[in-house]
């Protein structure tokens, strides 16, 4: 293991001895004790919260090695002094590491400095700097992925903490909350919040379901913070009305109409409707009605329902329980989302129940709030950040979608997420829509969700994939500068999900926007990180969301890197940076190099190169059954690869050193085809022999890290290195030739004809190897993505005219 932290709050060795005392570590009775050693077992009997008796505690000593030959019960009968080489080999052991197997009892200091773990220098301690060693390995995370301070909160160790009177709750320690709130006690509600839409069209507002966890001592008159999870597959998802929405994607590419669209002519325009009256409030009640079982959570919110945080989430509109109807990303889900966080500040109404007739207020917070949740769930963080909304201090939003168009389309063609080959808004609207598993509300319903769906198939225009009216309204990014709540973004540079753009795009657009903004970006795809054993990213989110939401000033924002990278050449290496590759802060050298390209299967002296996107049936088939095969033959380079004739492949120098190659590629040359339409497709290729990151974290061990004492638990997960392989996609983009200046705009080609073209690829940040080649793949169809009609297309690049434009950081910035 190699552990990163950030989470860490430098403190002094008074206030640590501090805040060990406010946490009861440092205790009265340790003033009488006259030697070290002794002070040393007073710390190491809190350690063991579990254990009541002297006999319990003298196993767990004997359990643990003091030096090679003594264990600690040995130690301590005779110690005079305490030196950092026993002190660290029973920290390593509290830690979780093994003697022999982690670490080596002789020379704990090298783990200690091989794993990366904070410590004290000093040969032999004296009380104070015990005291701050002892702070400093509380505050270290270990094998499981957790401080010790953390591991000792499972076992109990804040349990009496639990009868703090509310003035002395929540409880920090080294800048984060603390678990000091009893999760067997939580309440649980239900309310209905009134929002401000009709999208039922039934002549009443729609109110929405909102599902409540919060601390017991919230019924005393404590005030806490909300994290809010907007998820609208809440309360469960109709996954066969989805299926039967399904597109086809075995069909042809058409030519479009050419037009002469500007922006102006695609800009969507909101409208006020018309909407009821609100609901008159005539009985007023603090008791929710209702109350719930097991919720569908996320496992950061859990962490917090222990440490004085109240969790709230909502499907939203069109959701079992909710009234309305699923539209997927337009200003209505926007509305519906915002309208919780207005009740969770006192500026809109919610009902104890459907009847609305007795009115209830969120009367137990403190009226600041954070929206949590990955894909859907943070692309809602995202769009009601872009409102303004008061009250709304910050977002995690982790792959979360910034503008529809660039998770459904690209470059005015339809491109699917990555294994959803055939969905778009309707089939996830389709699916969201579980007012259609209950019957009973079904039978009310349906129809008119039937013609909304008609609706939303008929302006997605699937026929011709460009940008209008429908797709600009699901752009967030237009209202990036109405943003007052500060940021982290967290998304996967292998998401071929929601792909890097959608971040990458929203980052940029923040560069103005005067608030906070954190970036992290690991080596994975489509998934959470509050589970890896090499980063505390949950410890970072504590330190967020203590400064954020109670107000904590722990240095939070200064202290968490700006951009946060998770390299890609090493198992648990994650380095910070000022920006991605941003020149607006002027504090990072960006480098801008062009790779010569050399192309590998055709002589350079030929003028053009050509390739045919028609395939043989036989191997079309094959490749829809099997779209790894594909890829894999794609970027082959043996002259009997089947798509040898189908791609061209072009391939740089080797590198003379070690790069990050960061940004947008830029690629720009000039293509014929012989038809009036056409498509471009682009990978870029790291290509050398490799061990490379798994792209899907690794199961270390299966719930081992508890979020509380009695609580619950999340596995514990990290990416690990593969077997080596001799290339690695790094990213791709598309581009109708149609399109090929504006996602609006569709111009006529003629066939034969050379056309200039340039188009960004999806935004990367990658550690390009000394010896290892840049490679670019230009081709047609994409089997995993773009619709796939096997046409007897011909296509011609000119090869003088390819360009690939990489921006490049220096290697030592980190």
């Amino acid at each position: 293991m190699i552990n990163n932290q950030f989470a860490i709050v430098p403190t002094d060795s008074e206030a640590a001895i501090a805040e060990l005392t406010k946490i009861h570590f440092i205790t009265p009775a340790m003033t009488s004790l006259t030697t070290v050693p002794a002070v040393y077992r007073a710390l190491l009997a809190e350690s063991f919260p579990e254990v009541k008796t002297t006999s319990g505690l003298k196993h767990k000593f004997a359990n643990l090695m003091a030096t090679s030959q003594l264990n600690l019960n040995e130690w301590l009968e005779n110690a005079t002094v305490v030196n950092n080489q026993v002190f660290y080999n029973v920290g390593l052991q509290l830690l979780g590491f093994l003697p022999g197997q982690d670490f080596d009892l002789a020379d704990p200091l090298l783990a200690m400095r091989d794993i990366h773990l904070p410590m004290v220098a000093d040969s032999a301690f004296d009380r104070e700097s015990l005291y701050y060693a002892w702070y400093l390995l509380l505050n270290t995370r270990g094998n499981n992925g957790q401080t010790l301070i953390e591991a000792l909160t499972a076992r109990g160790y804040f349990v009496p903490f639990y009868q703090l009177p509310n003035e002395q709750k929540p409880l920090f320690f080294n800048g984060k909350a603390q678990a000091v709130f009893n999760t067997n006690d939580l309440i649980r509600d239900v309310v209905y919040v009134e929002a401000p839409l009709d999208t039922d069209h039934d002549g009443k507002r729609d109110l929405l379901k909102v599902e409540i966890l919060r601390p017991a001592e919230t019924a005393t008159g404590l005030k806490v913070p909300v994290l809010y999870t907007a998820s609208p597959y809440n309360q469960g998802i109709n996954d066969h009305a989805g299926e039967a929405q399904m597109h086809n994607v075995d069909v042809p590419l058409t030519a479009k109409t050419p037009d002469t669209n500007t922006y102006e002519d695609v800009e969507y325009q909101p409208q006020t409707p018309d909407l009821p009256a609100e609901r008159p409030v005539k009985t007023t009640s603090d008791d929710a009605e209702e109350t719930f079982g097991r919720e569908k959570s996320y496992t950061l919110n859990d962490y917090f329902l222990a440490r004085g945080f109240a969790v709230v989430y909502a499907a939203g509109i069109g959701s079992v329980d909710s009234d309305g109807l699923a539209p997927t990303g337009d200003i209505d889900e926007t509305t519906s989302t915002v309208a919780i966080i207005e009740w969770l500040t006192g500026k809109r109404h919610a009902f104890t129940n459907r009847d609305a007739d007795v009115a209830i207020k969120a009367w137990w917070t403190n009226g600041s709030v954070a929206m949590t949740g990955r894909s859907y769930l943070g692309t809602l963080a995202t769009a009601a950040a872009t409102t303004g909304v008061d009250g709304l201090k910050t977002i995690i939003s982790e792959a979360a979608i910034s503008s529809w168009y660039d998770y459904y389309r690209d470059n005015g063609l339809v491109v699917a997420p990555d294994t959803f080959q055939g969905e778009d808004t309707d089939v996830l609207a389709a699916e969201v829509f579980s007012r259609s598993l209950k019957s009973g509300d079904a039978h009310r319903i349906q129809s008119k969700f039937d013609e909304k769906l008609a609706e939303l198939t008929k302006d997605q225009d699937r026929d011709t994939g460009n940008y209008n009216r429908y797709w600009d309204e699901r752009n967030y990014l237009k209202n990036v500068d109405k943003i007052k709540a500060d940021i982290v973004m967290v998304h996967g540079l292998n998401d071929w999900n929601v792909k890097p753009r959608n971040v990458a795009n929203l980052w940029d657009k923040l560069q103005k926007v005067p608030v906070t903004k954190k970036l992290i970006l690991h080596q994975g795809q489509h998934i959470y990180i509050n589970n890896l054993q090499s980063l505390d990213f949950t410890d970072m989110m504590n330190l967020w969301l203590s400064h954020e939401l109670y107000g904590l000033d722990n240095h939070a924002e200064s202290l968490l890197p700006n951009v946060l990278v998770q390299d890609n050449t090493k198992a648990e290496t994650w380095h910070g940076y000022d920006n991605w590759w941003q020149d607006s802060t002027q504090s990072l050298d960006f480098k801008v190099q062009y790779k010569e390209l050399v192309p590998a299967d055709h002589p350079v002296d030929q003028r053009a190169a050509h390739f045919t996107d028609k395939l043989p049936d036989k191997l079309f088939k094959h490749y829809q059954q099997d779209l790894n095969a594909w890829q894999t033959d794609l970027l082959s380079e043996s002259k009997t690869n089947p798509l040898y004739d189908h791609r061209l492949l072009f391939k740089s120098w080797q590198a003379p050193s070690d790069q990050l190659l960061v940004g947008r590629p830029h690629v720009q040359g000039s293509v014929a085809v012989n038809k009036n339409f056409g498509m471009l497709s682009f990978m870029l290729i790291d290509f050398g022999e490799a061990k490379r990151l798994t792209v899907s974290p690794q199961m270390i061990a299966a719930k081992a890290l508890d979020l509380g004492f009695h609580w619950r638990e999340d596995d514990l997960k990290d990416f690990k290195l593969a077997p080596a392989t001799p290339f690695k996609m790094i990213t791709k983009g598309h581009l109708n030739l149609q399109n090929r200046h504006h996602p609006w705009h569709a111009e006529a080609i003629q066939p034969n004809e050379f056309y200039d073209f340039e188009l960004d690829l999806q935004p990367i940040f990658h550690h390009l190897l000394k010896g290892h080649q840049v490679g670019l793949v230009i081709y047609g169809t994409d089997m995993k993505m773009t619709i796939r009609g096997n046409q007897d297309l011909q296509y011609s690049l000119n090869l003088n005219d390819i360009q690939l434009h990489i921006p490049v950081k220096s290697i030592d910035e980190n």
